[in-house]
């Protein structure tokens, strides 16, 4: 991989572990030379994640709505910033520019830019590893709720295996260089519905 797109909050709630984890991220992809595609912004964990990059001496990419440059502080010291018209076109130009994707905690926002990207990969759209990196915790009921789509029939098993997971950094990023991207049709066949 040579670029990986970060999602994540544009808050940071304090944790250090949280923290310590950005660090270690930022860590591998320098050791690694990837370069750091995400939301733009210099505020929250998106400030930090950028920042560790930067601070490194790593590249980092931002994309970053218009109407949200005052509001998420847009960064200034990026190596790049990519200014869009609307959060479509933000989440189509970060996967654009990206190899690998991986979600960090964050809110709402997050969680969409995460699912619509599951999503175009489930449906064959792009052959990017997906992974969430589940510091203390953070994912582990909405995990469990993929889980229960699976037991509900509402996921295959194989899709669900789309999702890559780890507490570790470094174990994530080379689960995700070591990826099999296979995604199944999304649809079952209907039974017993009469």
């Amino acid at each position: 991989m040579r670029s990986i797109c970060v999602f994540c909050g544009a808050n940071f709630n304090g944790d250090p572990v949280l923290k310590e984890a950005i660090e270690l991220l930022a860590e591998v992809m320098i050791n690694k030379d990837i370069t750091l595609v995400y939301g733009g912004g210099k505020v929250g964990v998106m400030g930090l994640m950028a920042d560790a990059v930067l601070q490194r001496g790593g590249k980092a990419i931002g994309v970053i709505p218009g109407f949200l440059m005052d509001k998420e502080v847009g960064h200034t010291g990026l190596t790049e910033i990519h200014i869009v018209e609307n959060m479509h076109q933000r989440k189509q130009m970060m996967n654009d520019l990206c190899d690998g994707i991986i979600m960090l905690p964050g809110g709402f926002g997050t969680l969409e830019e995460f699912f619509e990207v599951l999503t175009w990969l489930q449906l064959g759209l792009h052959q990017h590893p997906v992974g969430v990196l589940n510091i203390n915790g953070f994912y582990d009921y909405l995990l469990k709720q993929m889980d229960v789509m699976v037991e509900q029939r509402f996921l295959k098993p194989v899709n669900r295996q789309l999702v890559i997971t780890s507490a570790n950094a470094i174990e994530l990023v080379d689960l995700m260089e070591h990826a099999k991207i296979e995604p199944d049709e999304v649809w079952f066949k209907d039974r017993n519905l009469s």
